[in-house]
């Protein structure tokens, strides 16, 4: 069984994660405004009901972040030699279950 669910919702700012929510949920974002939160965890669905977030399959979530990945290295890819000597060219990232 997956650990981890899979939720896009964009993050206006304060009061998104509130101090009560981060002490019991396990955030992590990603590109894409994709949020990976517990399973089975009933403040992590409330939280999900407050930002009106949408859940997304584990495949999907991916897509998501990938999309966002490869624009970025694009960006990236497009810097002059100097611009790059200040950045470092976005990595990927595989979610986990």
């Amino acid at each position: 069984m997956a650990n981890n669910q899979y939720v896009v919702a964009e993050n206006w700012g304060k009061g998104f994660i509130e101090h009560n929510e981060s002490s019991k949920i396990n955030f992590t974002g990603h590109p894409g405004n994709v949020w990976q939160v517990p399973v089975q965890n009933a403040t992590a669905n409330i939280w999900i009901s407050k930002v009106l977030g949408q859940l997304k399959t584990k495949n999907e979530a991916q897509a998501i972040v990938d999309a966002e990945i490869t624009a970025a290295q694009t960006a990236w890819d497009a810097l002059s030699d100097s611009d790059k000597e200040i950045s470092t060219r976005p990595e990927n990232i595989t979610l986990e279950e």
